[in-house]
Parts: C-alpha cells; structure tokens; sequence
C-alpha cells in the first residue's frame, strides 16, 4: 500500500468519523474509506498495478453509495417521527413498533432505530 492510499486512508476517517450530522455525513465516510481500501487492493492486484488510482475511483464510489444509504436513513428516521399518534402493536419479544400510514413500512417505538 502506497503513502498516498494511506494518507487518503486516514482523511477520510478522520472526516467520517468527526460528524455530529446525519446518516448521510458517517456513510459517505465510511463508504469511502471501504472503497479507497478495496479499490487500492483491487487496483494493485487485478488492474496495472496502480492502487492509487484504484484508491481514488473506489473512494468516490463508496462514498457515493455511502451517501445515497446514509440520504435513506435519514428520509426513513424522519418518516417514523412524523407519525401523529401510531397505533402501536406488540411483537412476539415485547417490542413495540407502529405501522407508517399508506405505505407497508413499519418502525420502533420509543426512539429506537426503524426496522
């Protein structure tokens, strides 16, 4: 692994993991960073031989697809907590969760994650 994949590496998991933000900020980083990884692998070992680029190109791809995880997660939290009054319903744990109105989509009660 060249200096250069692990400088881009390190940036982008210092970037990633500083964010008090939404889904979209931690899974752009993280996805970059698993991109920049498997891109230098795969850019070293099956390509010419050149990580860097591999880097580069599977850094912008992962922290695309990271972004467009992290944009449904937030669209998804924000689509639970605008349910007025839920009707809320047992599983066969204990948990509670509630029906999304109009759609067949369900999620936690009590602030815990969607499902």
């Amino acid at each position: 692994m060249t200096n250069a994949t692990i400088k881009i590496l390190a940036v982008t998991l210092l970037l990633g993991g500083c964010t008090t933000t939404g889904n979209v900020e931690r899974n752009a980083g993280g996805g970059a960073a698993i991109g920049a990884l498997a891109g230098a692998v795969l850019g070293n070992n099956l390509g010419n031989g050149d990580a860097k680029k591999g880097a580069t190109i599977g850094a912008l791809a992962g922290g695309a697809l990271g972004a467009v995880r992290g944009y449904s997660l937030d669209q998804r939290r924000a689509e639970c907590q605008n349910v007025r009054n839920p009707e809320l319903i047992r599983d066969q744990s204990g948990a509670f969760y509630y029906p999304v109105p109009g759609t067949d989509r369900t999620c936690w009660a009590k602030d815990q994650s969607p499902r």
